[in-house]
């Protein structure tokens, strides 16, 4: 008899957060898992050769001995939590691994390899800050328009519309003061305001829903105004994003497409390391993917842990 596999997991637990852990931590224990919930990094110290990590219920893990560790919590990273996650991914198998994760927590990072792999992609610049008021207004008369991001922002937070000199040179002030070593620009691509988000999980699809942006707006995240809708993907949509998915070295990602109408071509906008489940509102809409996405996850934490 084989020794037995344990896991940790640190998933988000708002949303319906709650029930999916749960319905994923006893999935798990009918492979014969066992799942130690609520080990979030930012609770760890490590000394010596271990990582010690506090469970929600009280248990002081060596992160190290796990079989697997599985962090599923956006927009609660910090620097410290990602240091750890590091050192930890070299022990032990991650989902995702910290490659992807920190790549896909870039902007730029991700578009550079998108199209060094034939992936459309939004047009971008990245310059260094001492070059961004000469370099950033030529870019602006030649595209006309263009989103500022932050490399590593999430949900829409962060992103300015840039249309004109005047709005360039309010926000320049404001940029400088943040100390940025460079500047991120994408050209803003003419589309119909909505977008797909598409899940993939251990390379199969998982589902697709639509995003569109509230009528004050044209940003889609649901953090910034946007609604969700039922939306079919085309078999190109999907393809896409499995190809996306597959660079980014992500075992599950949301990747975000949207058709740009001056091209004519479905375009990638983000690549989500950690795209959340339907939420109970979502589900009542008809939103049903989160049993498929969850025994896919449990599948593919099965494989991974019988490897290791």
């Amino acid at each position: 008899m084989g020794k037995k596999r344990k896991i940790g997991v640190w998933l988000y637990q708002n949303g319906g957060g709650d029930k999916i852990q749960e319905k994923l931590v006893k999935k798990l224990k009918e492979r014969e898992i066992h799942a130690i919930t609520g080990l979030n990094l930012r609770n760890a110290i490590a000394k010596n050769k271990s990582i010690i990590c506090t469970s929600d219920k009280g248990e002081e893990i060596k992160m190290e001995k796990l079989d697997l560790f599985f962090s599923y919590n956006a927009g609660e990273q910090t620097q410290y939590q990602m240091f750890l996650y590091q050192a930890l991914n070299r022990v032990i198998p991650t989902l995702n691994s910290y490659d992807a994760f920190a790549l896909t927590e870039d902007k730029f990072q991700t578009a550079f390899l998108l199209r060094q792999h034939g992936i459309a992609t939004a047009d971008y610049h990245l310059c260094h800050r001492d070059d961004a008021d000469k370099y950033l207004l030529k870019t602006l008369k030649k595209w006309g328009k263009m989103i500022y991001k932050p490399t590593d922002g999430w949900g829409g937070v962060g992103l300015t519309k840039i249309e004109n000199k005047a709005a360039l040179d309010m926000l320049m002030p404001f940029l400088n003061q943040m100390d940025l070593r460079f500047l991120y620009v994408e050209k803003f691509v003419k589309y119909d305001n909505s977008d797909f988000r598409v899940d993939i999980v251990d390379g199969e699809f998982v589902s697709c829903y639509g995003r569109k942006a509230s009528k004050d707006d044209w940003r889609t995240n649901i953090t910034s105004g946007g609604s969700v809708f039922l939306r079919e993907p085309t078999d190109e949509v999907i393809e896409i994003a499995k190809k996306a998915a597959k660079i980014c070295g992500t075992d599950i990602a949301g990747v975000d497409i949207i058709y740009d109408l001056e091209k004519e071509q479905y375009v990638v906008l983000e690549v989500n390391g950690i795209p959340a489940f339907a939420t109970p509102k979502q589900e009542k809409m008809g939103l049903d993917f989160n049993n498929k996405k969850i025994d896919l996850i449990v599948d593919m934490i099965d494989r991974k842990t019988k490897e290791s």
